[in-house]
């Protein structure tokens, strides 16, 4: 069938019908609300905030459990980031929950990289739920997702402004992630600084261009809610795993002096208010805005990167078939040509290698006739050295022979003349 048949089919019109009695299709929901919960469902969490703010204590307030915590100290060298992963159930849902804490975060000197530990780590759970996407074989169904959904910034309850490093840290992150920011340790200041507080960092996020999440307010269902929310950003939380008996019943607070707060108390802290929205109204859209939004701005991106677009520059749907065999054409033009360039660098070499051994071969020659030289002249010295030596021994034993011949003729002379 031709090209444009299909384009004609797929521009047609759809027809509305009615039916004349009970199909099924309508258990549809049912269905997918069955295979949903016998699937489980997965939630990632990552904190991001300075030794000490809290986040531990949060995420057991949160969820209403203690969770493995081992105690951080103040002398990190750098920041890295600790995954844990747990397996939850509420009635007959279970919940892989993973919380991912920033170890050593605003501990150091120099700050100006504290960002980056966290940048890599989402990249790369990006970069892996791609390459199991890329997959021939896939197995997304029971794939971990390790994707994080929601990023808790923890701000320090100081009444002033947000650090320079709040700031840098959430304009880097906010492409890549939901961010909810929160107070941390909300007690610790005035109901009227921490309303003043939470409209200076409104004001200075929205000054610097930082994308928090907004809670949706397109389904009618929690539109108003959602909406209603939104203007309590920041939420000012407090976190508390301990249980003070207030009136007649038990409740989660911190007991200090001069009273209790309550941390389900929301004229104490909003605590209730994010957990409300974070977990029981938002939790599936945090989900669903990390795999649309956040991921597939990487998808793209790293997409892009390898060559592949959705249409050629005559805005001609783009076949991936010829991407890949034009990647390919172009990947093994590149190796060819970087394969030359190596041949031609290693016959280079080896002329290069070729002319330096000539050189020296060439210095050693004539090292070698220059002691050749040396040599034989010492030796003709030194022969004439030895027939000189020679000529003077012969000499000394001729004299040696004419004077003993002379001192024995004397006593002879001697003996005559007594005769006479």
């Amino acid at each position: 069938m031709a090209a444009t048949d299909v384009d004609v089919f797929s521009n047609e019109e759809k027809r509305s019908l009615s039916l004349g009695g009970h199909v099924g299709f309508d258990s549809l929901p049912d269905q997918l609300v069955s295979k949903s919960v016998t699937q489980g469902f997965c939630f990632n969490i990552l904190c991001v905030g300075e030794t000490g703010i809290g986040k531990s204590t949060l995420m057991n307030t949160l969820f209403n459990t203690t969770f493995e915590n081992e105690e951080a100290s103040h002398y990190q060298n750098g920041v890295y980031l600790r995954p844990r992963t747990y397996d939850l159930q509420e009635s007959n849902v279970h919940l892989k929950l993973t919380i991912v804490d920033t170890v050593g975060f605003g501990d150091q000197i120099n700050k100006e990289e504290s960002y980056k530990p966290i940048v890599d780590y989402i990249d790369t759970q990006f970069e892996n739920y791609l390459q199991e996407e890329l997959k021939i074989k896939r197995s997304l169904f029971n794939y971990h997702d390790t994707r994080i959904h929601i990023c808790l910034y923890f701000i320090a309850p100081t009444g002033h402004s947000l650090k320079s490093l709040d700031l840098v840290t959430m304009k880097k992150l906010d492409s890549k992630v939901n961010i909810i920011p929160i107070i941390a340790k909300a007690d610790t200041i005035s109901k009227s600084e921490l309303h003043k507080f939470k409209i200076k960092i409104m004001s200075e996020l929205v000054s610097n261009g930082v994308q928090i999440y907004q809670f949706p307010t397109d389904d009618d269902a929690v539109a108003e809610i959602n909406s209603s929310m939104n203007a309590h950003l920041p939420f000012a939380v407090v976190g508390s795993v301990e249980e003070v008996k207030v009136g007649n019943k038990t409740v989660r607070a911190r007991q200090y002096p001069w009273g209790v707060v309550q941390v389900e108390n929301e004229s104490h802290c909003d605590f209730v208010k994010l957990r409300e929205m974070l977990i029981r109204v938002n939790m599936e859209d945090l989900r669903e805005q990390t795999h649309a939004r956040h991921y597939e701005l990487y998808r793209r991106c790293k997409l892009e990167e390898m060559g592949f677009k959705d249409t050629d520059p005559d805005s001609q749907p783009f076949s991936l078939q010829e991407t890949y065999e034009a990647k390919r054409k172009e990947f093994l033009g590149d190796l060819q040509r970087k394969e030359e360039e190596m041949r031609q660098m290693f016959v280079n070499k080896v002329k290069e290698t070729e002319a330096e051994l000539k050189e020296k071969e060439r210095e050693l020659h004539d090292k070698f006739e220059l002691l050749k030289r040396m040599h034989q002249e010492e030796k003709r010295k030194v022969e004439e050295k030895r027939k000189d030596l020679e000529e003077e021994i012969n000499a000394f034993n001729t004299r040696k022979v004419a004077a003993e011949t002379l001192s024995l003729s004397q006593p002879l002379k001697k003996d005559k003349d007594r005769k006479n």
